[in-house]
């Protein structure tokens, strides 16, 4: 296949990508554990909806230490969820219903259970030897250098095998990949085309900027903004994350890519907004969408939002398409941040925002964290690094579709609690044509049906008063977002007439001409339509 430019590449300017973490999804065998034949029974659901692309969180064979992010096999199902005929007919059923499948790459690391790694730890002079990243001791007989693990305490693992330590950005049974070595570049592009000979739609990149580190070993400098923050912050990692040499392996990735038809690359960039520019590339192609996530990361007021916004424009090579998320599944529920009311407006900023937006299953329901108790918890970042709230099972809990004892999600005990209130769930919210779920999907078919949305182009409105507000502007198509970040009202003025095509409040009727200005009630948005 020949990479294509123009018409064919541009599907995911105009999508919306909702993110599935599948073991939290829809059960299917009881055995409390999302699964391909329960997301098979969900597409149903994703088709109202009015998403576009579905990214599925890593389904390939795992000791599941970390949600599936320890692969031990690439090219295969993990059994829970399924085998790969189960996956082939689960693609062949979303492509059928008009929906793309977008899978998680893990190129920096493996499990150790993964053959690779087994092969390359047995000795120093076999096949794979230099396929991980090895180091000798220090002088002391301790690790190489100080760097450390996100998952708390040295990045290095003494391997008595080899007399040598191994390196791990994560858990210490994640040993990761030497990307300098061309033999593992080769090895991961056969990964990626056996997904995509399947008719996948493309991948997210994960942990896309720590592909490469320091090949001089040196030490990360003190973080002097480490104070209070966790044990793994406590130096800046200078040799370690965004080295210069990781963009060649984004590039390398990306033209395994572009041999494929309209195929997708999104992924996981560090988190500075002043760096994401990179990411996209200038010379050489790298990402298509570099994940961006201002809005969850931003002070929920108008003046910051705008700023935020702001800032992440600016950022943006030539021709850069812009990208927004809200939720995840490693980060807070922006529910539980905003709160309900302003819930409404977040789902409205982020559907009329010029890009594509990404969504993590059950933000269209108002999902909020769900209390997990001690005894409880899964996420590995939590059991290693407590006492500063980093679990990430709060997001990770099952999906709620009804109010039955297990959410509708399993027919036993499911793998993490759910929330002991279950009224916030789809089922409920289907039949309340005020819900948010129904407001999420008014806002998907706005942006199907309003060409302004999909393509116009995005003005800045001078923000005040608490009111975030800016156009989309297309020919002489031109569309008002004006979105009260307050708790009581403010007035919205403008020059002009114009008609409200929605409302956050799903209450408003748009037959009425509105002259130049509308008083917002608490914590609403609208969108206006100059006529």
């Amino acid at each position: 296949m020949t990479a294509k430019t123009g018409a064919v590449e541009a599907w995911w300017r105009s999508a919306t990508i909702y993110e599935i973490a599948l073991i939290s999804f829809q059960d299917s065998d009881g055995d409390g554990k999302g699964d391909l034949d329960g997301l098979l029974s969900r597409i149903g659901y994703l088709q109202w909806l009015g998403i576009d692309a579905v990214w599925l969180t890593p389904i390939y064979r795992s000791p599941f230490r970390d949600l599936g992010y320890d692969i031990s096999d690439f090219c295969a199902v993990d059994p829970p969820f399924g085998s790969l005929d189960d996956f082939d007919r689960v693609l062949a059923k979303l492509h059928e219903a008009g929906l793309r499948l977008i899978l998680d790459l893990v190129p920096n690391h493996t499990s150790c259970d993964h053959d690779w790694f087994v092969e390359s730890r047995s000795s120093r002079d076999n096949a794979k030897a230099d396929w991980y990243i090895w180091a000798e001791a220090a002088e002391n007989g301790g690790p190489p250098n100080n760097w450390l693990s996100r998952f708390g305490g040295s990045a290095w693992e003494w391997y008595e095998a080899r007399r040598q330590y191994y390196y791990h950005s994560f858990l210490v049974e994640q040993p990761d990949l030497n990307w300098r070595n061309p033999q593992v570049r080769a090895a991961m592009a056969d990964v990626m085309r056996f997904w995509l000979d399947r008719g996948v739609d493309g991948f997210r990149v994960d942990a896309s900027a720590v592909l490469i580190k320091d090949d001089l070993l040196r030490d990360n400098p003190h973080n002097p903004e480490s104070k209070g923050k966790p044990p793994p912050q406590r130096f800046t990692s200078v040799f370690t994350d965004d080295r210069p040499e990781t963009m060649q392996c984004i590039e390398f990735i990306r033209e395994v890519i572009d041999g494929y038809d309209g195929r997708l690359l999104c992924g996981e960039v560090q988190g500075k907004t002043d760096r994401i520019g990179h990411f996209y590339g200038t010379e050489r192609p790298r990402l298509h969408l570099p994940l961006n996530f201002a809005l969850l990361d931003c002070p929920w007021d108008a003046l910051s939002l705008q700023a935020a916004i702001e800032a992440y424009l600016n950022a943006l090579p030539k021709g850069g398409w812009p990208v927004w998320v809200i939720g995840g599944h490693d980060k807070q529920r922006i529910a539980s941040k905003v709160g309900q009311e302003q819930m409404r407006v977040a789902a409205m900023l982020l559907m009329t925002l010029k890009g594509t937006p990404f969504f993590y299953m059950g933000d269209e329901i108002g999902r909020e964290r769900v209390p997990i108790p001690p005894d409880r918890v899964q996420d590995p970042f939590e059991k290693l690094v407590k006492g500063y709230g980093l679990c990430r099972d709060p997001e990770r809990a099952p999906m709620r579709w009804n109010t039955s004892p297990h959410g509708g999600f399993t027919t036993s005990e499911p793998w993490l609690p759910l929330e002991p209130d279950g009224s916030r769930n789809v089922e409920r919210q289907q039949r309340d044509e005020r819900s948010v779920l129904h407001l999420f999907r008014r806002l998907l078919a706005l942006r199907r049906a309003h060409p302004c949305l999909e393509r116009g182009e995005y003005q800045p409105i001078r923000s005040r008063n608490d009111v975030l507000a800016f156009k989309r502007v297309l020919d002489a198509s031109e569309l008002l977002i004006a979105l009260n970040l307050a708790a009581e009202p403010r007035k919205c003025e403008w020059d002009g007439v114009g008609r409200v095509l929605v409302s956050t409040h799903l209450d408003r009727r748009a037959e009425t001409p509105l002259q130049g200005s509308l008083l917002l009630r608490a914590n609403e948005g609208v969108i206006i339509e100059s006529q």
